[in-house]
């Protein structure tokens, strides 16, 4: 076991499960800091790769380049439907929501890459979809307001999008992890661009220092720092041990918004995050994985 990698790929995890609690107070539109996200985070990758004397494959970028250019314009729009999500509802539900996006995975596998639809596949499917009722509070007797079923299906919308960018990135070949990322963070922040200038405007009272501190902080930690920290340690561990100490985030994300900010989860909702959480991570191993631990104690 690499306990160097594994530990910077558990950082990474953590530092991406706490972007929800810093989006709170950045008094920004989504479009804004998502835009500002892709930028920064591309320039900080660009140097550090420059640092590290790595260059960029410019031929297997141009071979792959509408495949780039798709999942990066996904990517961006991806994070501005995540970000709205925290605005209608809690961290924790709209991380729940975005983490449905393995269980679309597994759904769509069978068409695109001829993948097999096993019954443990389907039951976690069912799983997470009966743990999505449960978070989104439909059974609840007082139900929900608006603003929470938007932010839910922010979160969902959000999801299919990251789903479509994980789907895209399977097809794309050849092309280093580094400069995949590079790519597709600078497509995503020319690509939002237009649409952040058209239909949102910054407010004149949040211009200032904590404003520029604020992005600088999710441009450069939540992307540069944790991309380079996940790039550079999932080339050295376990693909499925990379899948498993991915959700990290979620279980960081729900911890500090109950923590940090007071949102509590209803019974039926912590259920619901159980089951949501649970499918995901028992998706990516199988019976048999699990009967040899077990049997070896």
């Amino acid at each position: 076991m690499n306990k160097k990698a594994n530990a910077a790929l558990v950082g990474s995890m953590i530092i991406f499960g706490t972007i929800g609690i810093f989006r709170r107070y950045i008094p920004l539109p989504s479009g804004l800091i998502a835009c500002a996200r892709g930028l920064i985070g591309m320039l900080f990758l660009l140097a550090f790769i420059t640092l590290k004397g790595i260059r960029i494959d410019g031929g297997a970028v141009r071979r792959n380049g509408g495949k780039l250019f798709l999942s990066g314009l996904f990517l961006g729009f991806n994070w501005i439907l995540l970000f709205e999500a925290y605005r209608y509802t809690t961290v924790a539900v709209a991380t729940l929501c975005y983490y449905m996006a393995p269980i679309l995975i597994i759904l769509v596998s069978p068409l695109l890459f001829g993948e097999k639809l096993t019954g443990w596949k389907l039951l976690c499917v069912a799983a997470a979809l009966a743990g999505m009722v449960l978070v989104s509070g439909v059974l609840e007797p007082a139900g929900q307001g608006s603003n929470q079923v938007l932010g839910i299906l922010l979160g969902l919308c959000a999801a299919v999008l990251y789903a479509g960018v994980v789907l895209i990135n399977k097809k794309i070949e050849g092309v280093p992890a580094y400069d995949k990322t590079i790519v597709q963070l600078g497509v995503a922040a020319v690509t939002i661009l237009p649409y952040t200038l058209l239909t949102e405007q910054v407010p004149s009272g949040s211009v200032g220092w904590l404003m520029l501190g604020s992005l600088l902080l999710v441009g450069i930690v939540h992307t540069g720092v944790a991309y380079a920290l996940y790039f550079g340690a999932v080339v050295n561990v376990k693909a499925q041990t990379a899948a498993l100490l991915s959700y990290l985030d979620p279980v960081v994300a729900i911890l500090l918004s109950a923590l940090l900010l007071g949102e509590k989860l209803t019974l039926a909702g912590a259920i619901g995050a159980v089951l949501v959480l649970g499918a995901a991570i028992l998706s990516e191993v199988s019976p048999a994985w699990l009967g040899r631990k077990k049997a070896g104690g």
